[in-house]
């Protein structure tokens, strides 16, 4: 399969997968999901009947000390930070989920592009570990954000603060990276607030200034215009074109204040004060995305997207991601696909994309949601050991 047509599942160990089928910087964007070391066994909603999806539970093997003993070859500092986190914590779960993190972030670092970005979804039981490991492996520069995805309304924990966000931990290769700027619907309170007029045809709009500080002493910005002088208190007239994207506004000042007033674009205050122009709720792009996101809610039991995956993520989320850190024709990995959320937002967005996933169930969850939702979709699912290449042969 051509590199250009990049569209694989693989079923198997990430690690395994990405030393021996990842090349080297071929990545644009990673977005990864992984167990969380929750301590709990998490299961899939299949026909009505509850099938073991993944454990996240975690103990410290020979398997855990080999790794480990790995990383002293590949990132020095890692490794001593590893070490003193096993000495100060012990040989228990915690100490063997982040060696068994850091190796896949070695090898996910490696894998992408100069210009990529990756997001790392976890929550507030291991996050402060993973900035640490990650700080080393990218580069504490390269740290761009923590995101924080309010998943839940109200949580009743019994003994402490209801636990009801996740965090997502964005890192960049280098400076250069992709970025998009992505906008969401405005706040009801904010409509409410700066939207406050209406035309007669129910439009919302702001009521804009038509006028900037400083006296023109050249042209007609500086002259009245109608019986208004804006130069009375230290103005002169402005006319903000690059929002109003309208080709057939005159140059002159004066032209453009008779247009717009004549299309209905300037909104005249009853109390005789300087006109100011209409800026339309539905001509605005919205509200710049936060680091806090509020705006897109867990899935429901009666959600149309629910798979009966616990782990499984809204779709909004990851094409939010996908969007802002991507272009079109990028490629995306994401090598805890689970029921392959990232894999479709990808699809949808027209990137490229890879999922990894050890567990059989979710290959199968991904293979059905993608034949489901896009009839004419093809891609290749592949299994390891059975099957091994390098990716683009």
């Amino acid at each position: 399969m051509s590199r250009n047509t990049t569209k694989k599942l693989f079923h198997g160990d990430n690690l395994d997968i990405l030393q021996a089928c990842i090349e080297s910087e071929s990545i644009d964007l990673i977005y990864l999901d992984p167990p969380f070391n929750s301590k709990k066994i998490y299961n899939a909603s299949v026909n009505d009947a509850q099938i073991k999806a993944f454990d996240d539970i975690w103990y410290w093997t020979d398997q855990t000390s080999k790794l480990l003993d790995n990383l002293e070859r590949r990132i020095s500092g890692l490794y001593e930070q590893l070490m003193i986190i096993r000495k100060e914590i012990g040989e228990n779960g915690m100490s063997a989920y982040l060696v068994m993190m850091a190796a896949r972030l070695v090898e996910l670092n490696r894998v992408l592009k100069a210009t990529g970005s990756l997001y790392l979804h976890c929550d507030p039981t291991a996050s402060h570990y993973l900035k640490i490991i990650m700080d080393f492996i990218f580069g504490f520069k390269n740290f761009r954000h923590q995101i924080v995805w309010k998943r839940t309304s109200a949580h009743n924990d019994s003994k402490g603060w209801g636990h009801i966000q996740d965090n997502i931990l964005f890192y960049s290769k280098s400076d250069e990276y992709v970025w998009n700027k992505v906008y969401t619907g405005y706040d009801q309170n904010y409509v409410a607030k700066f939207y406050r007029h209406t035309d007669d045809d129910g439009r919302r709009f702001q009521a804009g200034d038509l006028t900037a500080a400083g006296i023109s002493k050249g042209g007609d910005s500086g002259k009245p215009w109608r019986g208004i002088d804006p130069g009375k208190k230290g103005n002169h007239w402005a006319i903000r074109r690059s929002f109003l994207n309208d080709p057939n506004i005159p140059e002159n000042t004066h032209k453009a204040l008779d247009y717009l007033d004549a299309i209905g674009r300037i909104y005249w205050p009853p109390n005789g004060q300087i006109p100011r122009i209409k800026r339309y709720l539905d001509e605005m792009p919205g509200g710049p995305i936060q680091e806090i996101i509020t705006d897109i809610p867990p899935l429901s039991a009666k959600s149309k997207e629910k798979l009966g995956y616990q782990t499984q993520k809204p779709l909004a989320l990851l094409e939010r991601i996908i969007a802002a850190s991507s272009n079109k024709g990028d490629t995306v990995l994401d090598p805890f696909c689970g029921s392959g959320t990232t894999i479709e937002a990808a699809e949808k967005l027209q990137r490229k994309w890879i999922g990894i996933d050890i567990a059989h169930l979710a290959i199968a969850l991904t293979e059905k949601r993608l034949a489901g939702g896009y009839k004419n979709l093809k891609w290749e699912t592949i299994a390891l050991p059975k099957e091994i290449k390098t990716l683009g042969s």
